[in-house]
């Protein structure tokens, strides 16, 4: 959502002054900041971040009125409003612009032209007015539109006109306002428990027209107006329940949420109950002992809570310092009070940064902070010192931020790539175009080629006949090739001009980005890594965008408002052709659009009248560049359901529905546009079409539309919403599923459901299921078919050891960390599948597991699936009545790596939980023994470090005699390795108990194993069944040293059973004349070949029938045959033992200096002829 990038920047003031500024301001576009110290005014530029002018109060006026306190600008920003101390009066300050501007060279690059009014912050001058006396000391004032409202600290609230008339003065005491918990209940008198008190903090709520108050004795409570205008008689208010402790408030208008702080720590976040009015507890911003449990109950009290201007993230922080951000509901982003921003590379703790006042920049890409008093002589200190010329005075910070393009632009058109926009540059995950290979139909890695001009081109993992326009998806190794970002520096031709950006949009394929600012727009190509901007400078500076932009094939969607017509129009830009007005296609539209998404070929607006507008597009060829045609198809009025338009965060055309039978359907007919789910405050609402009355046939009018349904609430406190418009028949549940992030409570997904191999579905079975998950990152994009989740974090490095402290000081990036963000995925397909077998969904979990089955991360699935249950049910102290872990291990059995993923979840568990999960799962020594009869030895090693830590030695030595002889026989030489040593670290394998836990214990050297330590347990099983002639074997850890070595006696025994097995395997070669697998064998397991054979040179390494050897050794090295010259005529093998169809071959008499030559060849011609000699 929103994320730190790079160190805070100061701004130092030019002016003389041993005054610390404590207060700042901004207006309401956030480009000017008022910066207030005890006896001055200062106004700040948002780009370039300058100081434009000051004002100084004098002597006599300090000594009359007191020091400054607070300010609040008006809404035209041609006034400010200042609060002093010295008791009763407010200042209004006059703001007036003359036509001039301060020269400032702008830090961009010199070789571009551009005006003086580009690159310098406008002139302004201040000029006081008349003070206001309002009798009482000033507690808290707010901008309230053409008024301004006082608090003071004898009850009152103060409406004043900005211009100060005294006919425009309204006070209402605060004890006449009636206040009950709802305003069902509301008392008809004043209420009057409000006597003596005031107003300590309150800010006003445009989407619930009125005030969030924060009362001196720390109650909440709402104030609203009965009717349109604030009077005595028309005021009513409702109180928080069992609160008394609160600070401070901030209020969220798109959210319609109010934020208050409290003295315990944490931020009480409250909506208000539209059928009764009472204030309810939405959620809690809050640090938890689980991540900071060093700073639990230290933050002290809630000092500020900032919402960014977009209102997706809050930021709080606290009287002893600290900053943290949240996520509108609550899933936790940043927080300066652990890890890096807390700790020096040496360990050692710091201060955390303590905060007087801080507020967001244009379009939150700055935080700017003002530190207390203290804090900045502290950090004053780290800087060098200055020159005696310099001013001395410091404490403004400007923390850089980046956020995502959903936060201002959510259209759902490009759900799979993750776009992130700082003020001058964009990040992007999508891959470089010219290094992607070949497509191929087995590969599930293997990514597609961009087809940048028609985008002709399927999903990489399931490829399609007659792949759409809009069926483009980018593959696992694009999205997640590598953890670096693709960092795309916007023009600085448009954004010198046009900045701060407002709106970016990336396309389908990830290979066109758009970006919007002030005025204009211009867009930028991956494949020729150029921007395009207007070329006729004044239409770009005759449009703004207001509702967004998207991507629809090659061109661009943009809704603006065309200055010179003073009309709001729908505009397409073809990518390829010029950015020029002559190019678009123009619609005017009728009211201020604030929305903006596509579909298909559908475009939905939402405009100011809270209405939806669908438009079809049409690309037509009837001219030298290609053209789109757009046509209104339908309007829905919402203003029955929606109070303020400026609740509505995202409209999404989706082929979602509900509807029966919906399994029976035609694949194509999914992907129509079947409903609209609109994000009304953080409520999903969605809207299907009416299906139910008389229906009108495609053929006789194709653009007749079905009406929609009531609006229906899917789900609660939603942020983000994800949706696809493509189709694939193998993957139905993850491609029609809906996907909402929801904070802290994770994301949800609106799963359908489908009847197995088209069987009437039940009539008690919904066709949907909502589903509830915890990932452990924040969601940024969803890759459908491939079940992941993409997001991003913020990482920290720290730099205080590069250099050295100086008399003391270190510089800005000693204090703080450097921080960048890092691309991060998850894997959420676990938690649906368990979420669906606990439900007695076992059909549907198994439906969606195998349309799964070819991820690469399928197995790790199936690992965390167990691992979760397992940890959550060994280890619960109450008893557990109906256990998920026996379902999850027969549900597992449904597929090939069932026994590799016991046994890896196995080795990735506490030993103590082992007895739970092969009670659920079945007998180790059973698993053991599958493996081997479907050839799986290294599943089968892994078993048995399982079976030596679980049973008796005797037990584990026959099951490793087993697998030892069958690596053996198919040539396993790592594993034969690894058996010798594992066979020679048994000891006395004769003892019928566990051995008990050694003391001490050498690391393991074997690699490839991870060995464990042999545990005293009660073991149930008895050793049986142990047939004759098969051997034992088993993997533990190295041989122990010191006092635990084994005796020499022991351990003489245990090399002569490893070698009786040696010996025989290798009788059992050259009974088979297999010398090239008897050297293979010799060179790999150091097997003494020659003693061997000088101990076998009467048994079985006599030879008998020279001939049948002869021939097993030609065939074994692939050696030819010796060829009779053409002049024989007979052979001397009359039966003709060896007859071809190429001609006549035989074998010689060879005498024994023959045999020997031969021999000698064999052993130089050999695969290992350094490590094989034969004599």
């Amino acid at each position: 959502m929103y994320f730190l990038t790079g160190w805070p920047r100061r701004l130092l003031c030019p002016l003389k002054s041993e005054e610390e500024p404590f207060h700042i301001q901004p207006n309401s576009q956030r480009f000017y900041f008022a910066v207030l110290s005890e006896t001055q005014l200062s106004i700040w530029f948002s780009r370039p971040s300058v100081l434009i002018v000051s004002y100084i109060e004098s002597v006599k006026a300090a000594a009359q009125f007191g020091f400054y306190q607070q300010a609040e600008w008006k809404p035209d920003d041609s006034m400010i409003a200042v609060a002093v101390s010295n008791a009763t009066s407010l200042i209004l300050v006059i703001v007036s612009s003359p036509l001039s501007y301060l020269h400032v060279p702008f830090a961009g690059s010199p070789r571009v032209k551009v005006t003086p009014e580009e690159q310098c912050a406008p002139a302004l001058s201040l000029e006081m007015k008349r003070p206001i006396d309002l009798e009482a000391p000033i507690t808290s004032i707010k901008s309230l539109q053409e008024d301004l409202l006082v608090s003071t600290a004898d009850g009152y609230l103060h409406i004043l006109h900005w211009d100060g008339v005294s006919n425009g003065r309204k006070a209402i005491s605060l004890c006449t306002v009636p206040f009950s918990l709802d305003l069902q209940s509301a008392r008809g008198g004043p209420s009057l428990d409000l006597e003596g008190l005031y107003i300590r903090d309150m800010e006003y709520c445009v989407t619930l027209d009125g005030f969030a108050v924060v009362l001196d004795d720390g109650r909440l409570g709402f104030i609203s107006p009965v009717a349109s205008r604030f009077t005595a008689e028309q005021l009513q208010g409702v109180w928080a329940a069992d609160v008394t402790d609160g600070t401070c408030v901030a209020v969220n208008n798109k959210y319609r949420l109010m934020a208050f702080g409290c003295a315990s720590g944490s931020v009480l976040v409250y909506m208000i109950d539209t059928t009764t009015g009472s204030m309810q507890l939405s959620h809690k911003l809050e640090l938890t002992p689980k991540h900071f449990p060093d700073v639990w109950n230290k933050t002290g009290s809630v000092k500020l809570i900032r919402w960014s201007p977009d209102y997706s993230v809050a930021m709080v922080t606290w009287e002893c310092g600290g900053l943290s951000l949240w996520s509108v509901f609550g899933a936790h982003l940043i927080c300066t009070l652990g890890e890096d921003f807390a700790y020096r590379s040496d360990g050692t703790k710091k201060d955390p940064i303590k905060i007087s006042s801080m507020c967001w920049g244009a379009e939150g890409y700055h935080l700017w902070v003002i530190t207390s008093r203290e804090e900045a002589e502290l950090v004053e200190n780290m800087e060098e010192a200055p020159p005696p010329t310099q001013t001395k005075q410091a404490g403004i910070l400007q923390f850089h931020f980046i956020k995502s393009a959903l936060t201002v632009n959510p259209c759902t058109s490009n759900q799979e790539q993750v776009l992130l926009h700082g003020e001058d540059r964009l990040y992007l995950t999508c891959g470089d175009p010219t290094q992607v290979p070949s497509s191929s139909s087995d590969g599930p890695h293997t990514p597609h080629p961009h087809n940048l001009a028609h985008g002709l081109e399927g999903s990489p993992l399931h490829h399609r006949s007659a792949p759409s326009p809009n069926s483009i998806s980018q593959g696992l190794s694009t999205l997640l090739g590598h953890k670096h970002w693709h960092v795309v520096q916007i023009h600085s031709t448009y954004l010198e001009s046009n900045w701060p950006i407002r709106f970016a949009a990336i396309d389908t394929a990830g290979q066109c980005i758009a970006v919007a600012g002030r005025r204009g727009f211009a867009h930028y190509s991956m494949s020729t890594r150029k921007w395009k901007l207007f070329g006729n400078i004044t239409q770009e500076q005759n449009m703004t965008v207001t509702g967004g932009l998207a991507w629809w094939n090659d061109f661009v969607v943009v809704a603006c408002y065309n200055f010179t017509d003073r009309q709001e129009e729908l505009r397409l830009y073809l990518r390829s052709s010029n950015l020029d007005n002559a190019f678009a296609s123009v619609t005017k539209l009728h009211s201020d659009t604030l929305l903006l998404n596509v579909f298909r070929d559908l475009i939905v607006l939402f405009r100011a009248d809270c209405s939806i507008f669908l438009y079809s597009i049409e690309r037509r060829h009837d001219g030298p560049n290609p053209s789109a045609c757009v046509e209104l198809l339908q309007e829905v009025s919402m203003s029955r359901y929606i109070p303020h338009p400026a609740l509505v965060v995202s409209v999404t055309l989706t082929s979602v529905r509900t509807e029966t039978g919906i399994a029976l359907k035609a694949p194509q007919q999914a992907c129509m546009a079947e409903s609209i789910m609109l994000n009304l405050a953080g409520q999903l609402i969605m809207l299907q079409r009416d299906r139910s009355g008389p229906q009108v046939r495609e053929k006789e009018d194709q653009k007749k539309l079905l009406p929609f349904c009531p609006p229906v609430v899917l789900a609660q406190c939603v942020e983000n919403v994800w949706t696809t418009c493509r189709s694939n028949k193998k993957k139905r549940h993850l491609l029609e599923a809906l996907w909402l992030s929801c904070g802290e409570a994770g994301m949800k997904v609106w799963l359908p459901l489908f009847p197995r191999d088209h069987r009437k579905p039940h009539s008690f079975l919904s066709r949907r299921i909502m589903l509830p998950f915890h990932i452990n990152i924040y969601p940024l994009a969803v890759l459908f078919e491939d079940a992941l989740v993409l997001g991003a974090s913020n990482e920290t490095v720290l730099y205080d050891g590069l250099q050295g402290p100086r008399e003391g000081r270190e510089p800005l990036e000693v204090a703080f960390p450097y921080c960048t963000v890092e691309r991060t995925s998850q894997i959420y397909l676990h938690h649906i599948l368990r979420q669906l077998l606990v439900r007695n969904l076992g059909e549907q979990a198994l439906l969606l597991a195998q349309s799964c089955a070819a991820l690469p991360y399928f197995p790790h699935v199936m690992e965390l699936m167990v691992h979760v249950v397992l940890e959550e049910e060994a280890t619960s102290r109450e008893p557990i009545p109906d256990p998920l872990l026996p379902t999850v291990a027969k549900f597992i059995t449904e597929f090939p790596l069932f026994l590799q993923t016991i046994v890896h979840c196995a080795r990735k568990t506490e030993y103590a939980l082992w007895n739970y999960l092969f009670a659920a799962v079945g007998n180790p020594k059973d698993l053991f023994e599958e493996c081997l009869m479907a050839q799986d030895l290294d599943t089968a090693a892994s078993y048995l470090i399982i079976l030596q830590n679980m049973e008796v030695p005797a037990v584990s030595r026959q099951h490793a005699t087993l697998l030892f002889n069958t690596a053996l026989e198919q040539g396993k030489w790592d594993l034969c390795r690894h058996m010798i040593r594992f066979l020679k670290a048994i000891g006395s394998g004769e003892m019928e108990t566990p051995p008990p836990t050694p003391t001490t214990q050498e690391p393991s050297s074997t690699g490839g194993f991870e060995f464990f330590r042999n545990r005293s347990i009660s073991l149930s099983q008895s050793v049986d069944g142990i047939a004759a002639g098969k051997f034992n074997l088993q993997k533990t850890f190295s041989m122990p040293s010191g006092s635990e070595r084994w005796s020499k006696d022991s351990d003489c025994a245990e090399n002569m059973y490893i070698d009786m097995m040696l010996w025989r395997h290798a009788r059992h070669l050259l009974e088979q004349v297999r010398l090239k697998d008897l050297g293979c064998f010799s060179a790999q397991l150091g097997f003494e070949l020659i003693g061997w054979l000088c101990r076998e040179r009467t048994r079985v390494a006599r030879l008998d029938d020279f001939v049948m050897a002869l021939k097993c050794l030609h065939k074994d090295f692939l050696w030819p045959f010796p060829v009779i010259p053409a002049c024989s005529t007979s052979s001397p093998f009359k039966d003709g033992h060896r007859k071809t169809g190429e001609g006549n071959f035989s074998t010689l008499s060879l005498t024994q200096s023959e045999l020997e030559h031969i021999s000698m060849e064999l052993a130089n011609k050999g695969p290992h002829k350094s490590q094989v000699q034969l004599r």
